[in-house]
């Protein structure tokens, strides 16, 4: 079978339009949609989704061909098949308008949507082996650019004697100076998993974060009996569980839901901008467009405003050394292509 072709920009803008005047005959209680269902995509499963219903029933729904992306999070209308086999019990005929969406790049694909209707990402860090303050800011631009609201979680908290906390929170203080939430948590004594339980009710939350600063742990925290759930879900639907599940949502005992998979644990940068990366560090964008030269590097540039108001103490020194490391980081990264689509987003 021939591979089916990648749609250019263009033509991707054109299928969402179609899809847009879909939506409005629909609010003209156009006849072919008239009886279409509303739901919420909870899992993935190659070219099929679950959609749990109004009322908590989860339907397996085929995806219509025409539609782009079905993700986790995704709020749809739905067909149930006048004659559903043993599997399938419906078709995903229109995806609606995102409020939210996460994404990936892919080094093949290109940037890939993994997770929809996200209220808040939750970026989890550990003491141990190190605390990476780079590690963070590669974090809190993924987020600013997807316009998602971060927590910074510091997991772990009991490995410090108090010389070390004091050193650790001195040099986190930054980020609550930026605005940003932080939370120091140890699932050992249970410190701040109350008010981490708080922060999540009522939220569609993620949680990303390194291999081993406790991510999994915190969940078990938050999702006592995650593996029944995702059972129940499966039970609902009547299915046995996938095992190439793309994402599932799961429901917060405590209240709120979280959305896991694979793809929204780690971030990757390198499909963005510099100027977009520039952007994602909330302190700089006082001062962007006031430098001497359109295309300065914010480094030695004459009349860099950046990097003068780093000297005199207004930008902290480490945020924009950690700057330049990802600007940096991000050049070795991207593949060939992707500098074409940087400069050429129409290009096919």
């Amino acid at each position: 079978m021939a591979k089916k072709p990648k749609l250019s920009h263009r033509q991707k803008r054109q299928v969402a339009a179609n899809r847009q005047k879909r939506l409005s005959r629909k609010q003209q209680s156009s006849a072919d949609l008239s009886s279409l269902l509303t739901g919420r995509v909870i899992g993935r499963f190659g070219k099929q989704a679950d959609v749990q219903d109004t009322e908590g029933n989860v339907v397996r729904c085929h995806i219509r061909r025409t539609i782009e992306s079905v993700v986790c999070g995704d709020e749809v209308l739905f067909a149930r098949s006048e004659v559903p086999d043993e599997n399938i019990g419906g078709v995903i005929e229109i995806v609606q308008d995102r409020r939210t969406v996460l994404t990936r790049p892919d080094f093949y694909d290109g940037v890939k949507p993994i997770a929809a209707n996200i209220d808040q990402i939750i970026v989890v860090s550990s003491v141990k082996p190190e605390l990476s303050l780079n590690i963070i800011d590669r974090y809190l631009v993924a987020c600013e650019d997807t316009g998602i609201k971060p927590l910074l979680v510091l997991n772990k908290v009991e490995l410090l004697s108090d010389e070390e906390r004091e050193t650790v929170s001195a040099s986190l203080a930054i980020y609550q100076q930026l605005g940003y939430e932080l939370l120091l948590t140890s699932c050992k004594s249970g410190e701040s998993i109350a008010e981490l339980h708080e922060r999540l009710r009522d939220k569609t939350s993620v949680f990303v974060g390194q291999s081993g600063v406790g991510k999994s742990s915190i969940i078990n925290q938050v999702l006592p009996d995650a593996d029944e759930l995702v059972g129940e879900i499966s039970e609902n639907s009547g299915l046995g569980t996938h095992t190439t599940t793309a994402a599932k949502l799961l429901p917060i005992p405590s209240g709120g839901e979280l959305i896991d998979s694979p793809g929204v644990r780690e971030f990757a940068l390198w499909h963005l901008p510099q100027e977009r990366i520039t952007w994602g560090f909330v302190e700089f964008r006082d001062y962007l467009g006031g430098c001497k030269f359109r295309d300065c590097k914010h480094l030695n540039d004459p009349g860099c405003i950046i990097r003068q108001a780093v000297d005199e103490g207004k930008i902290n020194q480490q945020r924009y050394d950690n700057y330049h490391r990802i600007i940096a980081a991000m050049a070795e990264q991207r593949p060939a292509y992707a500098n074409r689509l940087i400069s050429n987003p129409d290009e096919p």
